[in-house]
Order: C-alpha cells, then sequence, then structure tokens
C-alpha cells in the first residue's frame, strides 16, 4: 500500500532553504528558474516537528557525528560532565570497529541511532562490565522501532571490523519515504532585502553600525511525499499500530511543520491550501503531478496564483488517472474548503462542467480529513489505531 501526499502551499516573502550563497535555492523547471526547498529540508523539518514527535514517543532518532560525548554523558549519570576515561573507552571501541574520526570526539560519519541505544552504551560504559566492544555491537545490531529512522531511512555505511565486523550491512536501512523537493508552480526573481541596523546610543560617527544585504523571496510551492506502507512496516518490525501512528504524525507534521530557515527575519508561517491524499490498495506505482506546472503559472490569472495551481492539479491528476487507469482512495483538503480540487468535464453543459477529483470526500477540517485517510487505511486490512 503506498500513501501519496500532495501539497499546494504559498508562502510569503522568505527565505527558507538557502545555498552556498545565502540565496534561496532554485532550479530550473519548464524552461524557467523556480524557488525550491530541498527533500532534505523538508524531511528534517517534519522530523524535528512538534507533530511528529507524538510517533516518535521517547525513542526518537538520535542523528550526529558527536556519538562518543553523548554516551560518555549518558555513563556519566545527570547533570555530571562527561569523562575523560569513558570518551577514550568508547573512542577505542568504534575506532576498532572500523569507525573513522574527525577529530577526538567526532567521527567522520553520521550515526542515526534511537536514543534508546545511546541510553544502554552509556550505562555499559558506566558499569564497566564486560567487554565493551561485544556490548556495544550487540546494542547496536538490535532491531529497535523508530519511526523517524523507519521513514527516513539510514545509509551508515563503513568498513566494520574487529568487535563490529558481524554488523557489515546491518547499518542501512531503507527508507519508507520518497519525498520530491518541494517546487514554485510559477517563475521566480529572488530579491534582495537591504537592511541597516542601527546603534541606540548616538555618537560623532553618522549612519548605521551595521548594514548587510538578504536575499529572499516568495512562492507558491508544490510538495509531493510518498510512503510505502509495507516498507514502514518492515522497519518497525512488523507493528502496524506503530506504523498507522507514525503515517498520522507524518501527515500532520508536513502540513503544518515549517522550515526553520531565516524565520526569525520572515515569519512565513503559511499552512497549505491544498493537501490531496491518495492510499493506492492495488498500485505499487507512485505519481508524480510535478508536470501540472511545466508551464509556469502566469503572474495575473483570473483564480489567482493558489486558484490556479489547485486547479492545475486537478486538472492534471484527473488526466493521469483516466489515462492510466491509476486506482485510489482519495481524500482532498482545503481549509473551510475555500478551494475544491476539480476537474473540468467539457461533454456537460457549461455551468455543470466542473467535477471533483475526490467525489464526496472532500473537508474543510484538517483533524475530520486526517481521520478519514486513517480510517481507510483500517478499512484496507490495517489496524485503525492511528484513526481513534
Amino acid at each position: 500500500m503506498l500513501i501519496e501526499i500532495h501539497m499546494i502551499q504559498n508562502h510569503s516573502p522568505a527565505n527558507l532553504n538557502r545555498d552556498d550563497l545565502g540565496a534561496p535555492k532554485t532550479c530550473i523547471f519548464g524552461g524557467v528558474t523556480r524557488a525550491r526547498i530541498s527533500s532534505q529540508c523538508l524531511k528534517r523539518s517534519i522530523r524535528r516537528s512538534t507533530e511528529f514527535s507524538a510517533a516518535l514517543e521517547k525513542d526518537g532518532g538520535v542523528r550526529t557525528r558527536r556519538l562518543i560525548e553523548l554516551i560518555a554523558k549518558e555513563a556519566a549519570g545527570k547533570g555530571n560532565p562527561p569523562k575523560k576515561q569513558h570518551c577514550e573507552a568508547i573512542r577505542k571501541v568504534f575506532t576498532d570497529g572500523g569507525v573513522g574520526l574527525k577529530d577526538e570526539n567526532t567521527f567522520d560519519i553520521l550515526f542515526f541511532l534511537p536514543q534508546s541505544a545511546i541510553n544502554e552504551m552509556g550505562a555499559a560504559v558506566g558499569h564497566g562490565n564486560g567487554n565493551l566492544g561485544v556490548n556495544f555491537a550487540e546494542i547496536i545490531g538490535k532491531f529497535v522501532k523508530t519511526p523517524d529512522i523507519a521513514l527516513c531511512g539510514r545509509m551508515t555505511e563503513f568498513d566494520a571490523k574487529g568487535p563490529f565486523q558481524g554488523l557489515k550491512g546491518q547499518f542501512t536501512v531503507e527508507a519508507a519515504l520518497s519525498a520530491a523537493h518541494a517546487i514554485s508552480t510559477h517563475a521566480v526573481v529572488n530579491e534582495v532585502d537591504y537592511f541597516t541596523a542601527a546603534d541606540d546610543v548616538p555618537g560623532q560617527d553618522a549612519g548605521a553600525a551595521h548594514v548587510n544585504e538578504a536575499m529572499f523571496n516568495s512562492a507558491c510551492f508544490y510538495k509531493h511525499f510518498v510512503i510505502d506502507f509495507e516498507q514502514l512496516k518492515k522497519n518497525l518490525a512488523n507493528d502496524a499500530d506503530l506504523a498507522c501512528k507514525t503515517v498520522r504524525s507524518f501527515l500532520e507534521a508536513a502540513a503544518k511543520a515549517n522550515p526553520s530557515g531565516k524565520q526569525h527575519a520572515f515569519a512565513a508561517f503559511n499552512p497549505p491550501d491544498g493537501v490531496l491524499v491518495e492510499v493506492k490498495t492495488k498500485s505499487a506505482t507512485p505519481v508524480s503531478y510535478t508536470n501540472a506546472f511545466a508551464d509556469p503559472v502566469p503572474e495575473k490569472s483570473e483564480r489567482g496564483l493558489i486558484g490556479e495551481s489547485i486547479a492545475r492539479l486537478g486538472q492534471y491528476a484527473h488526466d493521469l488517472v483516466v489515462g492510466y487507469g491509476i486506482e485510489a482512495e482519495r481524500f482532498w483538503f482545503s481549509p473551510n474548503l475555500r478551494h475544491r480540487l476539480t476537474w473540468i468535464d467539457r461533454s456537460m453543459k457549461e455551468h455543470e462542467q466542473e467535477q471533483s477529483v475526490v467525489g464526496s470526500d472532500e473537508f474543510g477540517e484538517f483533524d475530520q480529513f486526517v481521520y478519514k485517510v486513517m480510517d481507510k487505511m483500517g478499512t484496507t486490512g490495517t489496524p485503525a489505531e492511528a484513526a481513534k
């Protein structure tokens, strides 16, 4: 079963995800420059959000190169600084196991481990019992049910040897989530904000105390996420209830969480104006509707930027569904049903041409929308605990 999420989200002026020069990320699509938010940025904002924490409970994943210090802090006990001998012992286990170092307490690769594994390794160091290498390998090798790792995957690989010899190939977790880079439905030109900071205590020197520039843009984005529910269950040791809870938390976080880039300067906290969810029980083929915007939405259109973007999404989705016979249960949300997701049936009279893409499954309240999506997952043989 696939759960596909499509969103239309318009952001006020912002710099949510910047490149190496500090400018908002862009790309060329359909022959014009588009605003872009990378999939990595989107996934991190969701993974670290309050909404997604409901799925993580107390065992969220930690992605870091500074595992030595984290384990040493656990070994020292709450409120105590890490001990030098603990750091040395932990460092030796990992270097003997084939992990390289950037400096004495920082690895040259990122580890993505559940908090429970870090706690257990800290306890093993603190108690000082047995062979640390064997203990660490046993702890890391456990299959730990962690929603964010199950969704996003883990690609930690190194030349495992010594105490970690038996862990070769076990660090990798196949991601259940595919996330597209969000791109604007229209052409975009980055703008420059020239700003100054005045000195509150004026002196003889005239002018501003600080002068700088910052780039920004404003764009209406199309976002697309795909969750492979069978892979998610597999990554969570076939815990279907936790898999449902993870999907629900992800859907809520995808709609409500925003990237944090320069938000203190721009406050672009704009929720989506439209969310389409497709639950595919018969087809395992994901379909992106990005090409609905291959021809950019014009600056001025009769429906407005958001309305025209949603109209194009509806028509293109309908065309592909009919053309390829794509079977799915579809659900549409727009706040207070500001926008419907429709297609034009030209065989009908003019005032009857606009038809719903999702039939009667249109919702103006987000909680109701999420409930219906989860309920549908429950009726397809998956426990509906997350819908309660």
